[in-house]
């Protein structure tokens, strides 16, 4: 009986966009969901086509977020719990949700403090750079540091000078991974690092952000590790709005913690409006220090904006790799719908 009225009251508050429950939590979500057709240059192995079409869910997501007053110091706790739903099939890695930003903290005039699951300062370093967010033309493939990090702990500043923050998480190992190859699990209390200074500012944003010894692999570089892979990256995004248009870039740097791999990888994007039409363009490019490979990714799309919180959307992407001489085309034309 209480799972049935849990289920009722959930499904009451998704039928309401963003609404708030009596100064309960705000329940929010996201659907975006394309048709895409999939072309791949040499064609896969038998009995798999060079071409087939795919319907995503692109990560699409349902949460509940809030804030509560205590009686302390004029703190508030605050928490967030999102998960990602597959919209196409129902299924992702063989259950119904999958777990993305999940935190507890405290915020109040000292800055914000949590600790969970979430993204790292040097994913959210990127802002609003990655035209192609969530589709196939995402950085992430010409990229490492996009991650959201488990056992997660994090301390921002208040906004400084109305413009600046500092962003410092640290992540302890739990005794789980040997990061160095000396025979014993890293236990200690920040074995994992991820620091970043924004500063937003009316129409200009910039970032400058670090990893140490964060559990990813590098994009381009194929010498890894042997172990788990960790990486020490520095990111450098800059983007800027002025009226319609925008323009965006990102420079980063990529090695191996405890090996010899190294990317360099370079992000550009831009936009323009018209009335309700979103134009834009992207071009990535990372290579490898000790084997030359050269990945390059171009994105073209178009938004068209039917309502505040919907918009449809038809893109284009290509991913190459130089050396292994492989690419992947993608068409796609989709919808999305913020509540």
């Amino acid at each position: 009986m209480k799972k049935n009225l849990l289920a009722i009251a959930v499904g009451a508050a998704v039928a309401m966009p963003g609404v708030v429950l009596a100064d309960g939590p705000t329940v929010y979500g996201k659907v975006n969901i394309s048709l895409e057709q999939m072309s791949y240059d040499p064609s896969p192995a038998a009995p798999n086509n060079d071409d087939e079409f795919e319907l995503q869910s692109n990560a699409s997501r349902l949460g509940v977020k809030g804030d509560l007053d205590l009686d302390v110091a004029n703190l508030k706790a605050i928490y967030q719990a999102e998960f990602e739903i597959s919209v196409d099939d129902g299924d992702k890695s063989g259950q119904t949700f999958t777990q993305r930003n999940i935190f507890g903290g405290l915020q109040g005039g000292f800055g914000t403090l949590k600790a969970g699951k979430f993204d790292t300062p040097t994913k959210l370093a990127q802002g609003k750079i990655d035209q192609f967010n969530d589709l196939d033309g995402d950085i992430k493939n010409v990229m490492p540091g996009e991650n959201r990090a488990s056992n997660i702990i994090q301390y921002s500043t208040p906004k400084l000078a109305d413009m600046i923050t500092l962003n410092a998480a640290f992540i302890p190992n739990e005794d789980s991974d040997d990061f160095d190859g000396d025979g014993e699990n890293e236990n200690g209390l920040a074995d994992s690092t991820s620091i970043s200074l924004v500063l937003e500012k009316d129409m200009f944003f910039a970032a400058l952000s670090h990893d140490t010894s964060i559990e990813d692999d590098l994009v381009a570089d194929t010498q890894t590790f042997a172990g788990t892979s960790t990486l020490d990256i520095t990111r450098v995004a800059a983007g800027i709005k002025p009226g319609n248009f925008e323009l965006g870039a990102i420079y980063q740097m990529a090695e191996e913690s405890e090996g010899d791999g190294e990317d360099a990888a370079v992000v550009v994007s831009a936009a323009f409006k018209i009335d309700r039409i979103k134009l834009k363009a992207q071009y990535g490019m990372a290579e490898g220090d000790s084997n030359d490979e050269e990945i390059t990714q171009y994105s073209l799309g178009a938004d068209y904006k039917l309502a505040k919180a919907t918009k449809t959307y038809v893109y284009f992407n290509n991913l190459e790799a130089d050396i292994a001489d492989e690419e992947v085309q993608t068409i796609g034309i989709g919808m999305e719908h913020k509540f």
